[in-house]
């Protein structure tokens, strides 16, 4: 089954050329062009991601993604006319699970949208009931969820793998490089402003849980897992 993807711009000709881009993908498309218009199309039928642009008028894109995240964790790719950093700590914060700066390359925008789209999916796709945990943090790829000392957390799924990946090599001290190997493909290329606001977010995720230790900083080398409450 193709994968069906909402997108949300309001520049008629953006929304021509990404849609073209992830038609000859093999997805099957949707496009609105304002943020209410978004959301209504999301609850008439539910999207396998979203891609949002930030600078919509009347309703951008960080509100339409506030909005959908009380109901929703559908995958969110914002797009933004400007690289600056609070919009894209914005957008991550408010759980978005990646971020493309127009104008951008309609190839790499698919690449990153296939790339969310495996990681939403693979947790579905593991066959066996085992469990990563570490302290009090406990991650279950079959059934894709997260916990710390018994409380859910909402994890996007680049967040998800990200913190697999912690999990995986509990006593290590990763590079932005190695964290990021665990979460993209190997031909995508991630700032590390992108890196450090996705720990950013993990981080506050699990201290909303009770987890003041999940991810320290090693200067100069990168982070690694802390004690999670051990």
């Amino acid at each position: 089954m193709p994968h069906n993807i909402l997108v949300a711009d309001d520049d008629p000709h953006i929304r021509e050329i990404i849609c073209f881009a992830l038609e000859k993908a093999g997805m099957k498309t949707v496009s609105v062009s304002d943020g209410a218009a978004a959301l209504q199309a999301i609850e008439r039928r539910a999207p396998d991601l979203v891609v949002l642009d930030i600078g919509m008028p009347e309703m951008d894109g960080l509100e339409v993604c506030r909005r959908l995240r009380q109901h929703s964790d559908v995958p969110v790719l914002f797009l933004s006319a400007r690289d600056e950093e609070i919009d894209r700590i914005l957008g991550l914060e408010m759980g978005g699970d990646d971020y493309v700066t127009k104008p951008f390359s309609p190839r790499e925008l698919v690449a990153r949208v296939n790339v969310i789209l495996r990681r939403a999916r693979a947790a579905p796709a593991e066959s066996d009931e085992r469990q990563f945990s570490h302290g009090r943090l406990v991650l279950v790829p079959a059934s894709h969820s997260a916990s710390f000392d018994g409380k859910a957390l909402a994890l996007t799924s680049i967040e998800f793998a990200i913190l697999r990946g912690f999990l995986a090599r509990p006593a290590h001290v990763l590079a932005r490089e190695a964290v990021m190997a665990s979460a993209y493909a190997a031909n995508i290329h991630v700032a590390d402003r992108t890196v450090d606001s996705h720990i950013r977010n993990i981080r506050a995720k699990l201290a909303a849980a009770g987890c003041a230790d999940a991810i320290e900083t090693v200067h100069g080398v990168g982070f690694r897992l802390g004690r999670c409450g051990a």
